[in-house]
């Protein structure tokens, strides 16, 4: 591969906010690379929100009409009591999401699919690597790769999660800026054994959280649907399950143990009922298995001479907000015109995509507080007073308030407009 600088630009991360900067990047006349540790796109994956202006973003990429068909089409979510029986329904729209919603819920590897698709012919994209060191030259930064030749770009961007690497290498260790918020998430496709149609079913304990959604049969598929096999009338065969669970203290386990922490799942969740003894028998054959700790990124600065970080490497507002798809959405958006707009001054344009993603940021990520306390009650007591709250919405819309500080976070900027190349 040849080494490049000028306008060229190294991204590390090609799953959302990674393709989203190199299509907004390309858009710009850039020249992106993006490289991805794993060997292929990752496929598959759990739901995400497309939620306020990132819907803006993605129809200003010419691409709402293929998120909008991806959608999960998910109608009802059901609260289970102890008994088995439902206790509570209510329409998925009172959280602002859902078939009549104007924000798209869809999978996560269908919305990394559909931005990869639409940036192939413009960016490179380099599998099966990853960065191992960055040296800033008076130019560029010149980056050693674990199984390519080094080379040189002009400016390098973390869109590599949680556990960022570009982070650790340009900023420090993880710890200088994890918030860890007190819980822990699983995630895993499973058999829909109950049959479940578009849909989303609660378990709770104190503290704990057993959770089944099935959504619409393309969602099954890797690829994205084509116009019209959005309207299959049949149900999925998979369904995905979550198990979530509270701790003061983090769980001392390797991100990447999958043993380790299936082992974990099974003992905090050995005790739970309904559904959660036959979900933690297939655990162990799931594979697209995900654990992690629910956690925020938080930093004083999201750049570094020629190093910047977009989504949710840089703010992850984590999975109880719902809002880390959209935030890392509208993130690379902004960093991409303000590189367009300063004219090759990275310096004024790592500082003015600060100033205006700080605010909107630090909205979405305190959703994530009420979002927990709605998902997963402390006592059977909050338990009951959350279904009761769910009974009610249907008559009384915007009870929970969850879904109205949905609305306001993730519209709380005015979305600038950047003139882009026409080619």
């Amino acid at each position: 591969m040849p080494t490049t600088t000028g306008r060229s630009v190294l991204i590390s991360g090609a799953s959302i906010a990674g393709p989203a900067l190199a299509y907004w990047l390309r858009a710009h006349g850039f020249t992106p690379t993006v490289v991805e540790r794993a060997p292929r796109l990752r496929d598959g994956g759990y739901a995400v929100d497309v939620c306020g202006i990132a819907v803006d973003v993605v129809e200003r990429m010419g691409l709402l009409p293929a998120v909008r068909r991806a959608g999960t089409q998910t109608r009802t979510l059901s609260t289970i009591g102890r008994d088995g029986r439902r206790s509570a329904e209510v329409d998925i729209s009172v959280f602002g999401s859902g078939p009549s919603a104007s924000n798209v819920e869809l999978m996560r590897g269908h919305l990394s699919r559909i931005f990869h698709q639409a940036t192939e012919d413009g960016a490179e994209y380099v599998f099966d690597d990853s960065i191992t060191a960055m040296e800033e030259t008076t130019d560029g930064v010149r980056v050693t790769f674990e199984n390519s030749a080094p080379r040189t770009f002009g400016l390098v961007v973390g869109a590599d999660g949680l556990h960022s690497n570009v982070r650790r290498l340009a900023f420090g260790p993880e710890g200088n800026f994890r918030r860890y918020l007190g819980r822990y998430v699983s995630i895993f496709s499973v058999p829909n054994d109950l049959g479940l149609d578009r849909e989303v079913r609660l378990y709770n304990t104190p503290h704990r959280l057993t959770a089944l959604h099935c959504s619409a049969p393309h969602t099954g598929r890797i690829e994205p649907p084509r116009p019209g096999e959005e309207n299959d009338p049949g149900t999925n065969p998979v369904a995905k399950a979550m198990f979530v669970f509270t701790t003061r203290r983090e769980v001392p386990v390797d991100h990447r143990d999958v043993a380790a922490q299936q082992r974990i799942v099974s003992a905090v969740f050995a005790r739970e009922g309904w559904e959660a003894p036959r979900l933690l028998r297939a655990m162990r054959d799931a594979d697209d298995f995900y654990f992690d700790s629910v956690s925020q990124i938080h930093m004083d600065r999201w750049s570094r001479g020629r190093i910047a970080l977009v989504g949710d490497a840089a703010y992850c507002p984590s999975p109880m907000s719902g809002q880390g798809t959209s935030v890392g959405s509208v993130g690379a958006y902004v960093l991409a015109g303000e590189l367009a707009a300063a004219d090759g001054d990275h310096t004024a344009a790592f500082r003015r995509y600060e100033s205006l993603m700080r605010r909107y940021v630090h909205a979405n990520q305190a959703i994530a507080a009420k979002g927990s306390r709605v998902l997963i009650p402390a006592t059977p007591t909050g338990i009951r007073l959350r279904d009761q709250a769910f009974r009610l919405t249907n008559y009384l819309p915007g009870l929970t308030g969850l879904g109205q500080d949905i609305d306001r976070a993730s519209n709380g900027m005015a979305l600038p407009d950047y003139p882009v190349n026409d080619e």
